[in-house]
C-alpha cells in the first residue's frame, strides 16, 4: 500500500460522490490527492484535480437548496416474533432507501423477502406507528413494522444546517409522530387532537457503509391539543419563510403553500386552530402562556403570508395576475377573520421604508392601545391594494 494506491482509492471515492450528487464533499476528498501530486510535482494532474473541484462548486451553485437532488428516504423497521427472527426479535433499524422510495414499496419488498424465508402465510406487515406490545401478537406469525421517519434536529442544530445536503449528511436522529385522542380514537377535532413524537437514535450516522443502522435509544413526548396547534403553525411559518428567502424561489411550492394557508376552501386548518384556542370563549380553557405563544405565532403567520404574497407578486407573469388578485382577497379575508378571533383590529399601512423607495415591507405587529377599543396590528400593504 503506497501513495499511488491511496490516490486510486480516493479518486474512486470522488467518482462515487459525483454519481451520488454529493458535490459538497468533493473538495475535501481531493485534498489528500492534491498533497500527493504537489509532492510529486505532477502539475498536469494537479490542474485536473482543481478543475474537478471547480466543476463541483459550479454544480453546487445550480442545485443547492433547489430540491433537485434526492438524498433518499428513511424508514424505521422493527421485527417481532421470537420463533422467526431469533436474535433480531424486538430490534429496530433505520433503513435508508433510494430517492423517492414509498412506504408501500419498502413494505412489499420486506414482505417478499421474509415471505420467501418463512413462508407467505407466516409474515404480516404492521403499517401503523403505534407502540407494539409483543405479548399482544400471535406467536405463530412473524411481524414487521414499517414507519416513515425524517431526520430530527434540535433547534440550534437545525438553524446551523442551512442546505438540503446538510439536512441529510451525518445524521443519526430520526423522528416520527403518532396522532391520538384521549378518547382512544386516532383522529378527532383540533380541540381533542393529540400526538406522540418519538425520536430515535442510531448507533452510527448516515450515510453509512450499510443501508440500515440499528436504533440504540428512543424518547417519546406527548403533545396536548394546543401544543399540537403551536407545533403545526410554527412549521407553517418556517416553511413560508424558508420559501421566501430562497435565492431561486420555487414558485410552485410557494403557491401551493400560500393556497394551503390563505385560500378560503382550505382555510379550515389555520383558522380552526385560532378559533379553538385563541377565541375569547375558548382561550380560558388553556394555559395562558401557551395561548399567548400561539397568538404570537399567528401574528408571524400573517406576516409570513404577506411576505409570500409579495414575493409571488414580484415573480409572476401576466397570465397569473388574476390569480394574484384572488390570493390577495383571500389574504384580506383571512386577516379580517383573524382580527375578530384574536380581538385585534388589523389595519394596513405602508412601511416607512417605502417612502425612501425601498421594497414594501410585510410587517404584522400587535400594538396595544391604552384607549378603549381593539388593539391594533399592522400588516402588509398588499392587503390594502
Amino acid at each position: 500500500y503506497n501513495e499511488n494506491t491511496l490516490v486510486e482509492q480516493l479518486e474512486l471515492c470522488v467518482d462515487y460522490l459525483w454519481k451520488s450528487d454529493r458535490y459538497e464533499l468533493i473538495a475535501d476528498v481531493n485534498k489528500p490527492i492534491i498533497t500527493v501530486f504537489e509532492k510529486q510535482r505532477d502539475f498536469k494532474r494537479l490542474s485536473e484535480v482543481y478543475y474537478d473541484i471547480h466543476r463541483s462548486y459550479l454544480k453546487l451553485t445550480e442545485v443547492v437548496n433547489s430540491e433537485k437532488r434526492l438524498f433518499g428516504r428513511y424508514y424505521r423497521v422493527a421485527f417481532y416474533g421470537q420463533g422467526f427472527f431469533e436474535e433480531e426479535e424486538g430490534k429496530e433499524y433505520i433503513y435508508k432507501e433510494p430517492k423517492l422510495t414509498g412506504l408501500s414499496e419498502i413494505s412489499q419488498r420486506l414482505l417478499k423477502l421474509y415471505a420467501d424465508k418463512f413462508g407467505a402465510d407466516n409474515v404480516k406487515i404492521i403499517q401503523d406507528s403505534n407502540k407494539v406490545n409483543p405479548k399482544d401478537l400471535d406467536p405463530k406469525f412473524a411481524y414487521i413494522q414499517v414507519t416513515y421517519v425524517t431526520p430530527y434536529f434540535e433547534t440550534k442544530e437545525f438553524e446551523d444546517r442551512k442546505t438540503d445536503f446538510e439536512m441529510h449528511h451525518n445524521i443519526r436522529h430520526f423522528v416520527f409522530e403518532t396522532p391520538f385522542t384521549m378518547s382512544g380514537k386516532k383522529h378527532g377535532g383540533v380541540e381533542e387532537q393529540c400526538k406522540r413524537r418519538t425520536v430515535l437514535t442510531t448507533s452510527h450516522s448516515f450515510p453509512y457503509v450499510k443501508k440500515r443502522i440499528q436504533v440504540i435509544s428512543q424518547t417519546s413526548t406527548e403533545l396536548n391539543p394546543i401544543e399540537v396547534a403551536i407545533d403545526e403553525m410554527s412549521k407553517k411559518v418556517a416553511e413560508l419563510n424558508q420559501l421566501c428567502t430562497m435565492e431561486d424561489v420555487d414558485m410552485i411550492r410557494l403557491q401551493l403553500k400560500l393556497q394551503g394557508s390563505i385560500s378560503v376552501k382550505v382555510n379550515a386548518g389555520p383558522m380552526a386552530y385560532a378559533r379553538a384556542f385563541i377565541e375569547e370563549t375558548n382561550a380560558n380553557k388553556y394555559p395562558e402562556n401557551q395561548v399567548k405563544q400561539l397568538r404570537e405565532i399567528f401574528r408571524q403567520f400573517a406576516e409570513a403570508c404577506g411576505r409570500a404574497l409579495e414575493v409571488n407578486e414580484r415573480l409572476i407573469k401576466e397570465d397569473q395576475l388574476e390569480y394574484q388578485e384572488e390570493m390577495k382577497l383571500h389574504y384580506k379575508d383571512m386577516l379580517t377573520e383573524l382580527s375578530t378571533v384574536m380581538n385585534e383590529q388589523i389595519v394596513f399601512k405602508e412601511d416607512s421604508a417605502k417612502q425612501s423607495g425601498l421594497e414594501r415591507a410585510c410587517l404584522l405587529r400587535a400594538i396595544s392601545r391604552p384607549s378603549a377599543g381593539l388593539p391594533c396590528a399592522t400588516a402588509s400593504p398588499l392587503a390594502a391594494d
